[in-house]
């Protein structure tokens, strides 16, 4: 762990607080994550409305008896998450290790061994809190992750302490060329949750996306264009409560284009094809509290003004 990541110490009572929570076992945890869903979902209705709307607009062909199964499904595994993140911060290697699964890590070895940066592009599906843990722990390789800082100053660090704890390292997404330029020589793998939705004002690329238009960050897909870097998908799925496989799916292979060659296809429209089709066969295990259709697309007539 990075020694330098401090908790401010207006926050020691709060970080001692759940520190402690994490030493507990999964088992109980999950009691705790139980007693969330009901006050979540049935008391405090947390983002209820937004949640309702996304499924409803995300899956027109669904019932509204399956939607709502669908609503109740994913706040009961929200709540695992977010237990799962906090069990993350006093988890040792050996539990990560018996809880992720990777069932293709000879795809993102191959490049490695190559001596090439590999990009993966993840989601915000399932438990992606522990994807670059479990990385870190059992690649035998750097394992990085680009990560938005938060604006609290004590989640910042209770969450910079969770993330790296176990070996992974961590990129701002600010400063994510710069340290591209910098490591392009050392082999390793970069995890990206390309899912996010960008600013209006850094809006490059659109595509229909469960039946809605939606944008999408490019940044993977550049940096990988750039420096010629592979990239792969990783589809996250629960197997049980607690446990997840992990598979790469293969997006670019890297190689530079040749001259006079047909256009290669965009890897950020065969990422959102993939999440798609993901999304489809497990609705309840993607993150729908937040609001990532709040951008309109622009009409012919507005992008030519």
């Amino acid at each position: 762990m990075d020694r330098s990541i401090k908790i401010p110490p207006l926050y020691y009572p709060l970080w001692l607080l759940l520190k402690g929570m994490s030493l507990l076992p999964l088992s109980l945890l999950y009691l705790l994550s139980n007693v969330l869903y009901f006050l979540v979902y049935y008391i405090i209705g947390y983002r209820k409305k937004v949640v309702y709307n996304n499924l409803t607009n995300a899956f027109p062909e669904k019932s509204a008896e399956e939607i709502h199964q669908i609503t109740k499904a994913f706040y009961k595994q929200f709540m695992d998450v977010v237990v799962e993140t906090l069990r993350l911060h006093s988890m040792d290697a050996a539990e990560m290790k018996r809880r992720i699964i990777f069932t293709n890590q000879e795809l993102l070895d191959d490049f490695v061994q190559q001596g090439k940066t590999v990009i993966t592009m993840g989601s915000h599906s399932c438990n992606w809190e522990w994807v670059l843990s479990a990385g870190a722990v059992q690649f035998g390789f750097p394992a990085y992750g680009v990560y938005k800082p938060l604006n609290n100053p004590f989640f910042e660090a209770f969450m910079l302490m969770t993330r790296a704890r176990l070996g992974a390292r961590l990129i701002k997404m600010k400063d994510t060329l710069r340290d591209f330029a910098a490591n392009r020589k050392i082999p390793r793998v970069v995890a990206m949750l390309s899912d996010q939705t960008p600013l209006k004002s850094e809006i490059t690329f659109w595509t229909t996306f469960l039946h809605q238009d939606t944008p999408f960050y490019e940044g993977a897909e550049k940096l990988a264009k750039k420096f010629n870097y592979p990239v792969l998908f990783l589809n996250v799925e629960r197997t049980k409560r607690g446990h997840y496989t992990l598979t790469f799916e293969l997006l670019s292979d890297g190689k530079p284009q040749e001259p006079n060659a047909p256009e290669q296809p965009s890897i950020t429209e065969a990422f959102a094809r993939k999440l798609e089709t993901a999304i489809c066969r497990n609705p309840a295990d993607y993150l729908w509290t937040h609001k990532r259709w709040k951008h309109k697309k622009p009409t012919a007539t507005e992008i030519i003004q």
